[in-house]
């Protein structure tokens, strides 16, 4: 009797526990970015240089995919054209999800703590929710505003604990950033839609991330003369750490494990995310929560992956 069946269930078995385990420590990796950034800034870094240092020990690695890329779809003829059009049109979603996006969030740790941060970020599915309501006329259902109402509500819980939150009265201006980068963040991955589909989702990320990289780098030169080589060390180990552990690996993980296992299973592993970074604040950053926070936590975490499962 034959047993290639069973081998190939063994091995299609394998693929998707392997692929699980990339999706926690994915999860894991994005959420220590936050951590990462309130550890630079007690050397008295701006959020602007740190971005840009971010993004330029990134952008090596961002470069050389993007190439390999486009080598092996030419090898495997399927290289994809792309016209002026769809070139401006990545180059802005790229602005949108991996610049602005970063830029706000990156301002808005310097207010509130990194548990904060993740909890308002988790956030994204609702408003890709709302962007899809109000701009493509896709209905909400009954279940999606349950799940709306849950979300919300857990952050307005979350914000009772205020003396766990942040610097003093700013953590509301902190939390606005936040929510402004889950926005740009949630635009970018609405639009972005028909070019992954066109192009992929490896180069299309790659040319993203590249775009967003030209866009800190400038902005940097006219604001400070990209003066980057007059920080403390730890500042640049921090840097390459955020690069590598918070932005390449995971950015790749995450696609990989998509298209084994698929979005809503990566949805239901991801939640682990906010979690993390609230025990990574505990025990790297010294920062506390409190009950209201925790019960905030869970009513979040319930409504995001409700309307990610939908």
């Amino acid at each position: 009797m034959s047993t290639a069946p069973a081998l190939s269930n063994n091995f299609s078995q394998r693929r998707r526990i392997i692929a699980s385990i990339l999706v926690l420590i994915a999860a894991l990796c994005f959420s220590a970015k936050a951590v990462l950034v309130k550890l630079a800034y007690r050397y008295e870094i701006d959020s602007i240089s740190l971005l840009t240092l971010r993004m330029v020990f990134s952008l090596p690695f961002f470069l050389g995919i993007a190439i390999w890329a486009k080598q092996k779809a030419l090898r495997e003829n399927r290289h994809v054209v792309l016209s002026t059009r769809d070139w401006i049109a990545i180059f802005l979603f790229g602005l949108c999800g991996y610049y602005l996006a970063s830029m706000l969030d990156f301002m808005g740790l310097f207010y509130i703590t990194a548990g904060l941060e993740r909890l308002i970020l988790f956030l994204y599915p609702t408003m890709v929710l709302a962007i899809n309501a109000i701009f493509l006329k896709k209905p909400v259902t009954r279940i999606q505003w349950i799940a709306l109402a849950l979300t919300y509500g857990g952050v307005s819980l979350a914000f009772l604990d205020r003396d766990q939150l942040g610097v003093g009265s700013n953590v509301f201006l902190g939390s606005i950033l936040i929510f402004f980068s889950g926005l740009t963040y949630a635009i970018y991955l609405v639009g972005s839609g028909q070019y992954i589909t066109k192009v992929g989702s490896l180069r299309y990320t790659c040319l993203a991330m590249l775009a967003a990289s030209v866009g800190v780098i400038v902005q940097h030169g006219i604001i400070y003369q990209w003066a980057l080589f007059n920080f403390p060390s730890q500042v640049y180990v921090l840097s390459i750490i955020m690069a590598i552990l918070s932005t390449v690996l995971p950015t790749f993980m995450m696609s990989e494990a998509i298209r084994i296992i698929g979005s809503s299973n990566v949805a239901i592993i991801g939640s682990v995310g906010p979690v993390a970074t609230i025990v990574m604040g505990y025990f790297l950053l010294g920062e506390t929560f409190g009950l209201w926070q925790f019960l905030g936590t869970v009513l979040v975490i319930i409504g995001v992956l409700r309307i990610s499962l939908k």
